[in-house]
């Protein structure tokens, strides 16, 4: 593994304010529905619903929010026209990010975000500038106080196609190819393991660790891009230092 966890993310989000948990289940909420006007209502055949669910589950967004926005994809009540979009980007110390966007206003979303990185200390980038650092793939997290068996859950993940496995004093982490992710999901409930955590995410090759002054500036950079409606998505190739 590369020690670039997502379990901090999680922890950290977790813990978000107000403004960011409730921008968040906007967010969740509204891939929700795009996802259901797109491939329907069952997530056993909507691979995109099934992840936001995930999601869903992991920020604790109620089944209420769930429920509306799944009938919204089933109806016709939003007829906006989203557009997805990638940006790629600078952060404090060179760290390297990525946004998936969705948007239904590119000019609005481009003046936003572009103001969120300079005002924090990051720079937008052109597209490719980044994304050659990265890597597409299926990652689950496992809390150690739900499941510690760490031989056990390695032999169940390997065995249904995991690439690699990890562990830290509080969790371990499974990485495996996209589309590998349906098997390990089925492996992991067939032993009744819950995940903290299980996306389609975007891993960097390498990390770089971020200490002081750049860490504290990194952690209002991901704060304010949480807090804009538009960002679904933040992958970063960056550590907070102990």
């Amino acid at each position: 593994m590369s020690g670039h966890s997502k379990w901090a993310t999680i922890k950290r989000k977790k813990g978000a304010n107000d403004a960011i948990r409730g921008a968040m289940t906007t967010k969740i909420s509204r891939e929700i529905t795009i996802a259901v006007k797109m491939g329907g209502a069952d997530p056993t055949g909507n691979m995109r619903l099934k992840l936001a669910l995930s999601k869903a589950k992991a920020n604790n967004v109620t089944k209420d929010n769930i429920n509306r926005a799944i009938q919204k994809g089933l109806g016709a009540s939003d007829t906006s026209n989203y557009e997805e979009i990638t940006y790629e980007g600078y952060g404090p110390g060179g760290a390297a990010l990525m946004l998936d966007i969705l948007t239904d206003n590119r000019n609005r979303t481009a003046a936003n975000i572009r103001h969120i990185f300079s005002k924090h200390g990051g720079n937008l980038g052109e597209n490719g500038c980044v994304a050659w650092m990265f890597n597409k793939k299926a990652v689950f997290v496992v809390e150690k106080e739900t499941f510690d068996d760490e031989d056990a859950l390695m032999e169940i993940v390997m065995d249904a196609g995991a690439e690699d496995f990890s562990a830290d004093e509080e969790t371990f982490e499974i990485t495996a190819a996209p589309e590998d992710y349906n098997a390990i999901e089925s492996a992991l409930a067939e032993k009744g393991i819950e995940t903290a955590s299980a996306e389609i995410t975007q891993v960097p090759d390498t990390t770089v660790t971020l200490t002081d002054n750049d860490a504290e500036k990194m952690q209002k950079l991901l704060d304010a891009l949480d807090e804009d409606d538009d960002v679904q998505n933040v992958y970063g190739n960056y550590e907070f230092a102990e």
